[in-house]
């Protein structure tokens, strides 16, 4: 049975061709962080070096190592010679050191530092290899599908890989797992030892409300970056990677999160336990049942769109007695312009007993006669 519907509910969870953005970058995936809708895409899925980008996922080994108590923000950690011999961006970090903890998590995301994340891995797992290993086996618990890790840094070597979705990922799930250390994404500088190094995020200083995450380049790489702002409770998560230049990142990160926020805009559709449809119901202490969705649909659609989002109700009616409350009975299939069509399940709305005796016993007998009829004048 099909049931037209003037309500309109959408999950976006694919790419809106319709709204398609011109990128510079070889790698790329734009994400509204609160519905997951993809708004652009490019070699997503690819493996590529992510150069100081994998330092996030050192952070996230950190984080979680805090969040679970094995170590704490006070904690002083060593410092060993290979640390300190590190090259590239450093925390300038000696033997003689006793950063804590925190010290670490800001020398990681404000400087960029190499020798923090070697002291890192060194002192959570006793050498950076049993480190990295750590890393690649924990990626693929928490959803990174093409990460593999030889190093905490990023550090150029072959086989040390990430896509822009795994970073998107891995960015999305340090706010959402982390609310309590994302903030040290947003300073503006860190002094360690009398040093002052500033943020390397490109636009933080932009009026987009940009608030995080990290830089990366090698020479393979090119210039890469992991980036997210927040807009009027909005939040934009994003990779860039490939360009050219620092001049291009910074450039292409503005325009990118500029294009999103003004084309795109997130609603609540329907809300949790509304009813979207009435569905009939076969030998049910009531005739009907109200077929609702698992609490609130919020949507990101295309800017002004809204009311061209259109949806039917798909369920093999009537609906046999007896139906638990909260039972899966159909689905609902929205579509919205430029974009593939979405189902999102149905729900009965209440509990429905099956009918007395002489009800079932008239339902039936009814059942019969019709099929009688149709015997007799054939089906035409």
């Amino acid at each position: 049975m099909l049931v037209r519907l003037a309500a309109f509910i959408l999950i976006a969870l694919t790419a809106l061709p319709g709204r398609a953005f011109d990128t510079s970058a070889r790698q790329a995936l734009v994400i509204d962080y609160q519905t997951g809708a993809v708004l652009l895409e490019k070699n997503a899925d690819a493996a590529m070096p992510p150069a100081s980008m994998s330092k996030l996922m050192t952070l996230n080994m950190l984080f979680e190592a805090v969040a679970t108590g094995r170590a704490d923000l006070s904690d002083t950690f060593t410092v060993s010679e290979t640390a300190w011999r590190m090259g590239g961006s450093t925390m300038f970090l000696e033997p003689r050191h006793r950063p804590t903890v925190e010290d670490l998590i800001r020398g990681i995301i404000i400087h960029s530092g190499n020798d923090a994340c070697v002291v890192v891995a060194e002192n959570l797992a006793g050498s950076e290899t049993a480190f990295a290993h750590q890393m690649t086996a924990h990626a693929t618990q928490i959803g990174l599908t093409s990460s593999t890790f030889l190093n905490s840094t990023g550090w150029p070597e072959a086989g040390h890989v990430m896509s822009a979705r795994d970073l998107v990922t891995l960015a999305s799930r340090l706010i959402s797992e982390f609310p309590q250390y994302y903030p040290y994404f947003a300073e503006d500088t860190y002094t360690w030892d009398g040093i002052t190094q500033p943020n390397r995020n490109p636009i933080l200083a932009s009026a987009l409300g940009a608030d995080g995450l990290k830089t990366g380049h090698t020479e393979e790489a090119g210039h890469g970056f992991v980036g997210s702002a927040q807009q009027d409770g909005r939040r934009i998560v994003f990779m860039l990677g490939g360009l050219e230049s620092a001049a291009a990142r910074k450039v292409e990160s503005e325009r990118v999160l500029a294009w999103a926020f003004r084309e795109f805009e997130n609603a609540t559709l329907i809300g949790a336990g509304a009813e979207v449809v009435r569905a009939p119901v076969w030998i049910g202490a009531q005739d009907e049942v109200g077929l609702v969705t698992a609490g609130d649909v919020y949507a990101t659609i295309p800017f002004g769109q809204k009311d061209n989002v259109t949806a039917i109700a798909r369920f093999e009616g009537p609906l046999e007695a007896p139906i638990l409350s909260g039972a899966e009975v159909g689905e609902l299939i929205v579509s919205i312009p430029d974009m593939p069509s979405q189902t999102v399940p149905l729900l009965a709305a209440e509990e429905v007993g099956v009918a007395g005796f002489f009800s079932r016993f008239g339902a039936a007998a009814g059942r019969l006669t019709a099929k009688a009829l149709s015997s007799a004048f054939g089906d035409g």
